[in-house]
């Protein structure tokens, strides 16, 4: 499972704070602060996504897979982080999109586009509590089980979200469940 979202992104917290102490050893205020600010919600992040406390609401995350204009305020340093680094990340890596793991069952990871949704017109399990439902997607069924990255939904979660699948599967619809980089840890329950 690697590192975990809360070691790295308490990391980024330690590394921006000591850039800020940098700057400020300069006489550079004016860049210390936005650079403090980043690293207290790092920090904040970083306590929020730690197993042992599993809050992933923390961030405001809708149902509807939007973000309020306070959360986007507040948290825009992680938000605005994580978008980049997700997109980045499908740049470098050289990873499918999608799989498919049973008949019109497939796992993946967020799709910032409708080009990155699998073929059907699928039924979307977002497992994501950092990313936002793209708006080019809005026209697909869609349930929001908000998880932190690297992180396991509540066994209620689960059972909700296979509840959900299997009537959407009945429909003859297809499902595609998602991660943030499409690491597939939800596969288990489709197996």
């Amino acid at each position: 499972m690697g590192w975990g979202i809360s070691r790295l992104i308490g990391l980024k917290a330690a590394v921006l704070l000591s850039v800020a102490c940098f700057f400020q050893g300069l006489g550079v205020t004016l860049i210390t602060f936005p650079l403090i600010y980043a690293s207290m919600i790092a920090i904040l992040v970083s306590i929020a996504s730690h197993p042992s406390i599993d809050l992933p609401l923390l961030l405001g995350k809708a149902s509807d897979g939007s973000f309020p204009l306070w959360s986007w305020i507040m948290f825009s340093p992680f938000l605005l982080f994580i978008h980049l680094f997700v997109l980045l990340r499908r740049f470098v890596k050289n990873e499918p999109l999608y799989t498919e793991v049973a008949d019109g069952v497939f796992v993946g990871g967020w799709p910032s586009s409708v080009e990155h949704l699998p073929p059907g017109d699928p039924a979307i399990i977002d497992c994501t509590c950092e990313l936002p439902k793209s708006s080019t997607i809005s026209n697909n069924a869609y349930l929001c089980v908000a998880t932190w990255d690297t992180r396991a939904p509540q066994p209620s979660q689960i059972e909700s979200a296979v509840r959900w699948s299997v009537r959407k599967r009945s429909q003859n619809k297809p499902v595609y469940v998602h991660c943030a980089y499409g690491n597939y840890a939800l596969l288990p329950m489709f197996g």
